[in-house]
C-alpha cells in the first residue's frame, strides 16, 4: 500500500477515458444517454453523481480510510447533509466552541425540525457524560477549535460514545487528513470545510463527508442526492487539485508557524498564546499523541499595544477571515469572524477585545516575523 503524499498524487486511477491523460478529466454533462431503455447504466444525472467528483470523493475516502466520500458546495452543505440523517427528536451532543456558522444551523435549522441539542466542552468527558440522554445519538465537535485550539481527545470522546452506542462526527477542517485521521481513532463520519486546506487557495467553496461504515454511507448518499447540493465538476477538479499539494504546503506552513510562534514566546507585549504546539499544557499533550503536527493556526492576546491599529498596520498578513491557503490571513475574532456575540457572551467564550489570530501562510517566515514586528512597533503604547 502506498503512503499518504504518493497517495495525494497516485491513490486513484486517473486515465479511465483511456487518453493517456495524467489528470482524470472534467465532465461537464448534466445527463447522460442510455444504450437503451434496458441497460443498466453507471451516470444517470448528474446531480445523482458525476464522474470528476466521483474521482475526488473516492480520493478523501482513501485519505481518511474511509468507507465512502461525498463532496459538497460548500462545507456547511456537508455539514447540513450530514445532520440530515438524524429524525424529530433526535438529541446531539455539540462542542461549545464549534464553528459559529455549525452552531447558527443547530440553533436556527434543524431546532425547528424537533432535533435537540446540548453544547457541552468537550474536553470535560464527565460534561460530555452527563449531557447524554436517552433519545441521543451522536456527538459533534471540533478536535481543535477557533479561535482559541482548545483541543479534545477524539479518543476520549470515542470511548463515551461506544459505550453508550453513539455516532462520533468530526469537523477536522483545521488538521487535514494529512495531521489527523479520525475515523482511524474511533469516529464515524469526519466533516471537511474544503474551502480550506483541501483547496488550498481561497478560490473554490467546498465541502466534504467522509463516512466509515456502509450504513451510514448510504444515508449520506440519499442526503446528499434528496437536498442537491453537490459540487460541479469544476470545483471538484479544483479541489483535487489543491489535494495533490496538501502536505508540501502544510509542511511549509507548519514550519512558519513554529518561528513564528517562538518568535512571539519571546516578547513581553504578547500576554497569551494559544497553540497546541507549546509544551507543557494538557492539550499539548493530547495533540501530540493523536495528531502528526499542531497546525498552522494560532492566536494570541496582546497588552500595552492597540490592537485595532496592529491588524491594520500588518502589511503581508491580509486582514481577512478563513484560513487554509498560501497566503497568510490575520483577523480579530471580537470584530470580525464572532462579532455577532456581545460584549458578554465573547468574555464567556474566553475571546479578549485584544485576542488576535493568524492562518498561516507558505511566504518566507522571515517576512512575516517582520510583518509582526513592524505592525506591533507602530501600534505600540508604550
Amino acid at each position: 500500500m502506498s503512503k499518504f503524499n504518493t497517495n495525494l498524487v497516485h491513490g486513484i486511477p486517473g486515465n479511465e477515458n483511456k487518453t493517456g491523460a495524467v489528470n482524470p478529466p472534467i465532465y461537464n454533462s448534466t445527463t447522460y444517454a442510455y444504450p437503451d431503455t434496458e441497460s443498466v447504466i453507471r451516470w444517470d444525472y448528474a446531480r445523482s453523481g458525476n464522474p470528476t467528483r466521483e474521482f475526488l470523493e473516492k480520493l478523501v475516502a482513501q485519505l481518511e480510510n474511509g468507507d465512502r466520500g461525498f463532496a459538497f458546495s460548500s462545507g456547511m452543505a456537508a455539514i447540513h447533509a450530514a445532520l440530515s440523517i438524524f429524525s424529530p427528536g433526535d438529541h446531539l451532543i455539540i462542542g461549545d466552541q464549534i464553528y459559529g456558522g455549525t452552531f447558527r444551523l443547530f440553533n436556527q435549522y434543524f431546532k425547528r425540525w424537533n432535533i435537540e441539542f446540548t453544547a457541552v466542552d468537550t474536553r470535560n468527558s464527565a460534561a460530555v457524560k452527563a449531557a447524554i440522554k436517552p433519545n441521543t445519538k451522536a456527538i459533534y465537535f471540533e478536535p481543535f477549535t477557533n479561535p482559541l485550539l482548545h483541543v479534545t481527545s477524539v479518543r476520549k470522546i470515542v470511548e463515551i460514545a461506544q459505550q453508550n452506542d453513539l455516532l462520533v462526527i468530526v469537523d477536522n477542517t483545521f488538521l487535514t487528513p494529512y495531521l489527523q485521521q479520525p475515523l482511524n481513532l474511533g469516529a464515524d463520519i469526519v466533516i471537511h470545510s474544503a474551502t480550506k486546506y483541501l483547496g488550498g487557495h481561497s478560490d473554490v467553496i467546498a465541502g466534504v463527508v467522509v463516512t466509515k461504515s456502509k450504513e451510514l454511507s448510504d444515508k449520506l448518499y440519499f442526503s446528499q442526492n434528496a437536498i442537491g447540493s453537490v459540487l460541479s465538476p469544476e470545483d471538484s477538479n479544483l479541489i483535487r487539485r489543491g489535494i495533490q499539494t496538501l502536505t508540501v504546503r502544510l509542511d511549509r506552513q507548519l514550519l512558519n508557524t513554529q518561528k513564528i510562534v517562538a518568535f512571539l514566546q519571546k516578547r513581553t507585549d504578547i500576554k497569551k498564546i494559544n497553540y497546541p504546539g507549546i509544551p507543557g499544557t494538557s492539550e499539548h499533550a493530547i495533540a501530540k499523541d493523536e495528531c502528526k503536527d499542531f497546525g498552522a493556526v494560532l492566536s494570541f492576546e496582546v497588552q500595552n499595544i492597540d490592537v485595532v491599529k496592529f491588524v491594520n498596520n500588518l502589511k503581508l498578513f491580509q486582514l481577512a477571515v478563513s484560513l487554509g491557503a498560501v497566503e497568510s490571513l490575520a483577523e480579530l475574532p471580537a470584530k470580525m469572524s464572532h462579532a455577532e456575540l456581545s460584549d458578554t457572551e465573547l468574555l464567556a467564550c474566553g475571546i479578549s477585545p485584544n485576542l488576535v489570530r493568524l492562518a498561516v501562510g507558505i511566504e518566507d517566515a522571515d517576512d512575516l516575523i517582520a510583518d509582526l514586528e513592524q505592525a506591533l512597533k507602530l501600534a505600540s503604547n508604550s
